[in-house]
């Protein structure tokens, strides 16, 4: 019997598509699935087997966690709460992922935004809450453009790796977050612990409608769909897949690739530092050192299984946050340290780049040569 590919490569072709390409898409899409929820697997098998050497039940600790994650409505809006962040962290690193950058500096962009939005706000007490929540968005948005695309420009002009300087950057940027709230901004009044000062009662970022979960959840879902539409349906979006593919052959066509670098990085940056931003508004409301949760570093996992597609972070972003929000139940019921879920979150990253050497190269999702 002939191979389906063969008859479907004979069949008229609609728009230059046939329905042997759309076989091959199909499969590639299929693997692309398939490899990180098989790394998800593994990892769970992994963690498992972790778990019952330290004399604990890894069926107790997967059911205390789905519990603690999803079992309730409180649980539901806890992993809400925490996946907000993660929407626009993830974004940090898959918006240049599509040039093939590896950025990991959306902890850094993520706390300058923070400080950069708690800084604008105290001198605009008084403002309407309109005025003051739009200035702390454009303050924080501008914060962490600035520092991830100067990355993306020591990137071009300079030739300096983006993986290596992001994650150095983020140290610095902690590290001048530091400085300014336990200096410059620091609120007299904060004493065990260093803030600025607060952003008014009237200027915070309130709760969506029926549930107890900040509209900063709307924002990253929002920001994930239109960064969709940017990177697939969009001629830029599909000149930056170009200059990730090939810089040189992106060159010869003529795009302006030092642009399209600087500004993805930016807009990336962007993305991080209105995460920065959300939590000082939503949550803190001021600049502190909880902004240093290492939201900027579960994003990169949340990308990386989301294989930096928009859309899939969403659910990606809710899962590895019910993770996180399921780490008290454990440590109260268990007995086991609240970290315990950070084991699960590097298992799991260490897993997922492992899996990378099994994209494109299973051979039952390999079509066959048309002959």
């Amino acid at each position: 019997m002939a191979n389906v590919v063969d008859i479907l490569g004979n069949v008229s072709t609609v728009g230059g598509v046939t329905p042997a390409d759309r076989l091959i898409k199909l499969r590639q899409s299929t693997e692309a699935l398939a490899i990180p929820l098989l790394a998800l697997l593994v990892s769970a098998v992994l963690f498992g087997i972790f778990i019952a050497a330290l004399g604990k039940s890894p069926l107790d600790f997967y059911s205390l966690m789905y519990t603690g994650a999803f079992g309730t409505w409180f649980s539901w809006q806890n992993t809400l709460q925490r996946a907000a962040p993660l929407l626009l962290t993830a974004l940090c690193v898959a918006i240049p992922a599509r040039l093939g950058l590896v950025v990991i500096g959306g902890e850094g962009a993520l706390v300058l935004g923070g400080v950069a939005a708690a800084a604008i706000a105290h001198p605009l007490q008084g403002a309407s809450p309109a005025v003051v929540i739009s200035a702390m968005a454009v303050a924080g948005a501008l914060a962490g453009a600035i520092w991830i695309g100067a990355i993306g420009a020591l990137r071009h002009w300079r030739g300096v790796n983006e993986t290596i300087a992001s994650l150095l950057m983020s140290y610095i940027a902690i590290a001048l977050m530091n400085h300014l709230i336990e200096g410059p901004l620091r609120d007299p009044a904060s004493l065990n612990k260093p803030s600025t000062h607060h952003i008014g009662k009237a200027n915070m970022i309130g709760s969506m409608p029926g549930m107890d979960v900040h509209w900063g959840l709307a924002v990253g879902v929002i920001a994930c769909v239109l960064t969709w539409v940017l990177l697939e349906r969009t001629t830029i979006g599909f000149a930056a897949a170009i200059t990730g593919g090939n810089v040189r052959a992106a060159k010869l066509q003529g795009l302006r690739v030092g642009r399209l670098i600087v500004g993805f990085t930016a807009l990336a940056g962007a993305f991080a530092g209105i995460a920065g931003m959300i939590e000082v508004g939503a949550v803190h409301g001021n600049a502190n050192a909880s902004l240093v949760a290492g939201y900027g570093y579960t994003g990169i996992l949340v990308a990386f299984l989301a294989r930096h597609n928009p859309l899939a972070i969403v659910p990606v972003a809710v899962l590895l946050g019910g993770i996180a929000a399921a780490g008290g139940l454990i440590q109260r019921r268990m007995g086991m340290p609240d970290a315990t879920v950070l084991v699960l979150q590097g298992m799991l990253f260490v897993v997922i780049l492992l899996s990378e050497t099994l994209y494109g190269r299973l051979p039952w999702f390999k079509p066959k040569p048309l002959t």
